[in-house]
């Protein structure tokens, strides 16, 4: 069972917005055993639209547009489709009354024609009433294959998805299991996890499939199934994750789906020993400490943190001394291990995480080379620092700090 999704707009093609309807239309119809052939963006021009339908007509069973369904001139997709089907376009009466009751409760203003003109859908359908905006979805089916056309507008979309798509599609088609499990691993690059896990991966069923997927610093291993016995699948899924976890314990820290993220794991390990972080930032410019806050409850382990970007602001601030930065550089263990150690004690905290390092283009206040990045973490024995050398590319020198700070504290942290 294959679908291929279809998004319209000029807007997408030139950038100017993001196409997440396709994320998440995919990983919804994932969640039903249907898995997503193609995906292909469009301008909204009727030649176009018209050839990647009959495109994916011949790729799919399931075939999805999203866009060009709004009142005015240039949204043109239900008219194209119309043409596509050698249909016309006729009024439901249903979605007149839904648009009529919107403007009626939300718009209070004249319902113009082109609003009106919205309830006028191809004969050969059936209408999925958008109860969330004026545009209402479309269900075509022809030779056992099903269209569907939406509104782009994302949560008119995702309305439409769950109450309508959905369940019609479960209720048409019989449809395998897919199962995705994702590992997290931190601290071991793709091409060494592979070669660690290489009797692991060439022994797996056919109906099993492993892919990397790496991100400076951290690779994902995601293992997807598909079958029609669920709990079979279940059963050999967990089986073979067992089999590959005393390959990875070392780097492995989590699943991906249940929001075991490293920065999830500390705050929870934090919570649970009763123990507080603090961080002071100069590199990273507060990305540690927005990694942390970034989901609700941070604050039951996470105290606060400085960004000490300047030289003097490491001085003034966190008083590490300038005679220290003087003899060693602002970018040295010395700096960095006296930061972690006034940041704990300036928060009263257990564990004090600094970073300071050369992000570039430039070197700055120090000589020393461009990705050189020093990391020290305080707690209330001792304090400790590593030196990474992570490459020339500011964004990256940056988010494999970060990743480099999380491994630091996991590391500290579960030894405990």
């Amino acid at each position: 069972m294959q679908a291929e999704i279809i998004t319209i707009g000029d807007e997408i093609l030139i950038g100017q917005i993001v196409d997440t309807n396709s994320a998440y239309i995919g990983k919804a119809l994932n969640t039903i055993g249907v898995s997503v052939y193609q995906i292909t963006s469009i301008q909204d021009e009727k030649s176009h639209i018209l050839k990647a339908i009959a495109e994916a007509e011949a790729n799919a069973d399931i075939i999805i547009i999203t866009g060009g369904l709004g009142p005015t001139k240039d949204d043109i997709t239900k008219h194209t489709i119309a043409e596509y089907f050698n249909d016309t376009l006729v009024r439901d009466d249903a979605v007149l009354k839904n648009i009529e009751w919107l403007w009626e409760t939300y718009i209070k203003k004249p319902l113009q024609q082109v609003n009106k003109d919205q309830a006028l859908i191809p004969s050969k359908s059936v209408a999925l009433m958008n109860t969330v905006g004026s545009a209402p979805g479309m269900w075509i089916e022809k030779d056992n294959k099903v269209f569907i056309s939406m509104p782009g507008v994302p949560f008119e979309m995702k309305k439409l998805m769950e109450d309508e798509v959905l369940p019609k599609l479960k209720t048409k088609y019989k449809r395998p299991y897919i199962l995705h499990k994702t590992l997290l691993t931190y601290g071991l690059g793709e091409s060494v996890l592979a070669e660690r896990i290489s009797d692991w991966e060439d022994n797996l069923p056919d109906y099993i499939k492993l892919a990397y997927l790496p991100n400076l610093g951290k690779v994902r291993l995601r293992i997807s199934a598909k079958g029609f016995n669920e709990e079979a699948i279940k059963a050999e899924v967990e089986r073979q994750i067992e089999t590959v976890l005393p390959l990875i314990k070392d780097v492995f820290v989590g699943y991906e789906d249940s929001n075991q993220t490293l920065e999830a794991l500390i705050g929870a390990e934090l919570v649970k020993q009763n123990l507080s972080l603090a961080a002071a930032e100069s590199c990273t410019g507060g990305k540690i400490a927005e990694t942390f806050t970034a989901k609700a409850g941070a604050s039951a382990f996470f105290k606060g943190g400085v960004v000490t970007y300047a030289t003097q602001s490491k001085i003034d601030v966190l008083n590490v001394p300038e005679t220290l930065i003087k003899e060693h550089s602002v970018v040295s263990a010395e700096v960095a291990e006296a930061m972690a150690k006034n940041v704990r004690l300036l928060y009263k905290s257990d564990f004090g995480i600094a970073t300071t390092g050369n992000a570039g283009p430039e070197k700055g206040d120090s000589d020393a080379e461009v990705g050189t990045v020093f990391i020290a973490l305080a707690t209330k024995k001792g304090v400790i620092s590593h030196k990474f050398e992570l490459g020339n590319h500011r964004v990256k020198v940056i988010n494999k700090a970060v990743n480099k700070a999380l491994e630091t504290l996991q590391k500290e942290i579960f030894k405990n």
